[in-house]
């Protein structure tokens, strides 16, 4: 290689060691608050210990609950979605990254028939002939304003916004079969109950409606036990229907068909009393791990990072071209070639009337829109958490209120149905401390059910169990798609660890 070569080869280098990368750098985005904020109500629900939100639910101890929650990893319909996103995130990223290479690399070969009108010749000899040709020719743009970069950074990011969007869909999901599960505890108590107080008043009417017969009350007392015992089991078919309704939910979650589901008969109306810890860190810093909160963050990133391809648009493009050609003639009289041609290209359109300027207007208005949304997800995330923290202590508050006015109630009822057997009180009486039983009866699983659902919810809010060790994609999903497409490594990398 000659020396003007060389120097030429190094000034090259030199020029693309030298690109630039035009557009914003991203930041992340930063909301100042944060670092101070907590919950103060979040320290009364949580003064007895601790517990691991990488698997929360194993706090309530419920084997059923572990199996339900492991069957919906595998199965679910929306987490497997979520999950094929991420290897439609890697393929496009791929192709991205193809823009480090020359766009254009391409072979070409054709072969001719040819023939040559030879009448005012004394000869047409050679006058038909084959001419056969091969070339290839490369282009490459060189990635001087940062055009390629910054396409394979937003798709990066494009990229983890997918993995985190599948963590908080796991998020989503496991909150959702707990609070399911619970929903149908509670509305199995409240059946229970009902049922119980149903047979408690049948009792009742049959004691009224024999006094009636023999003349011993009127008719009112009678009418008046008839009409609560009919209110009373008005609820029932309620309540079966609201039990119904939520196992077909379960289903969903899980994968399945709807139907019964045999598992849920152990522990029938069993609900716990949640009066753990839930935390070990600040509020704040389980937010920022929030699986949504860190796909928001990744989508601001995507979109910087688009604003400077918009804006690289607004300068030249320099490109390499090159190309190697070979043609063979069958013909004697015309000689076979072999060209080389290789050269800079540079092309730049300045009078586009302000649209490529408009375009980079429009990326940029989109990621101010990402980081507003962004700061307003922040804000959000904080809310539900002290919403459900809130909704945590004051739910156990009422519950420890009502399961006192439950234990008043059947001493009343009792005192009541012995007055009303002795002869010093009315049957009215008999009939308020049965209705006002049932009423702090179902109460206290009211408000039981709802100290377990927000306590689930908290564990929601503050990204709980988005943790997996399983693949995002599973095996028999693999390989089906790898039997119709070729996929090389990308599907092996859904292994990775969260």
């Amino acid at each position: 290689m000659g020396g003007s070569t060389r120097r030429g080869a190094l000034s090259l280098l030199a020029m693309l060691a030298g690109c630039t990368q035009v557009g914003p750098d991203f930041t992340p985005p930063q909301d100042p608050w944060l670092a101070g904020w907590h919950t103060p109500l979040l320290a009364q629900a949580t003064a007895r210990g601790a517990v691991d939100l990488r698997q929360w639910w194993a706090s309530f101890a419920d084997p059923t609950l572990d199996a339900l929650i492991a069957e919906a990893d595998a199965h679910n319909g929306d987490l497997q979605v979520a999950g094929l996103r991420i290897a439609e995130a890697r393929a496009q990223l791929a192709i991205v990254q193809a823009g480090r290479y020359p766009q254009l690399q391409q072979l070409r070969a054709q072969s001719l028939y040819l023939k040559q009108d030879q009448s005012a010749s004394p000869s047409a000899r050679d006058s038909v002939f084959w001419q056969s040709s091969l070339g290839f020719e490369v282009a490459w743009e060189i990635d001087f304003w940062g055009r390629f970069s910054r396409a394979i950074e937003a798709a990066d990011a494009a990229y983890f916004a997918s993995r985190a969007n599948h963590a908080d869909a796991l998020v989503l999901l496991r909150a959702q079969v707990a609070d399911t599960y619970f929903g149908l505890r509670t509305a199995e108590a409240r059946l229970d109950i009902a049922r119980d107080n149903a047979r408690r008043q049948a009792r009742s009417l049959q004691i009224t409606e024999r006094l009636f017969r023999h003349g011993e009350n009127d008719e009112l007392d009678w009418q008046q036990a008839r009409t609560q015992l009919l209110a009373t089991e008005a609820t029932i078919p309620e309540f079966e229907n609201q039990l119904n309704t939520l196992r077909n939910t379960l289903c969903a979650l899980l994968g399945r068909p709807p139907g019964a589901l045999p598992e849920l008969a152990a522990g029938h109306g069993q609900l716990p009393l949640p009066d753990r810890a839930v935390l070990r860190e600040v509020p704040a810093e389980l937010l920022r791990r929030r699986p949504d909160i860190r796909a928001a963050e990744q989508a601001v990133a995507a979109q910087s990072a688009l604003v400077g391809v918009a804006e690289a648009d607004l300068y030249p493009q320099l490109s390499l071209l090159g190309s190697l050609g070979w043609s063979l003639v069958s013909s004697s009289r015309l000689p076979d070639s072999f060209d080389i041609a290789a050269g800079p290209a540079l092309l730049w359109n300045p009078f586009d009337h302000g649209r490529r300027k408009n375009a980079v207007r429009v990326e940029d208005a989109r990621l101010q829109q990402l980081l507003t949304l962004y700061h307003q997800q922040v804000r959000d995330a904080a809310r539900e958490a002290d919403d459900a923290a809130s909704g945590l202590v004051r739910a156990l508050q009422s519950a420890a209120i009502r399961d006192q006015a439950s234990q008043a109630a059947q001493r009343s009822l009792a005192l009541a149905s012995a007055q009303y057997r002795e002869g010093f009180a009315d049957f009215q009486r008999v009939l308020d401390a049965q209705q006002l039983l049932l009423q702090q009866q179902d109460g206290y699983l009211v408000s039981r059910g709802n100290a377990v659902s927000s306590l689930v919810a908290l564990y929601k809010a503050l990204g709980g169990g988005w943790q997996r060790q399983a693949a995002a994609i599973d095996r028999p999903t693999r390989e089906q798609m790898q039997r119709r497409t070729d996929w090389g490594e990308l599907l092996d990398e859904q292994g990775e660890r969260e």
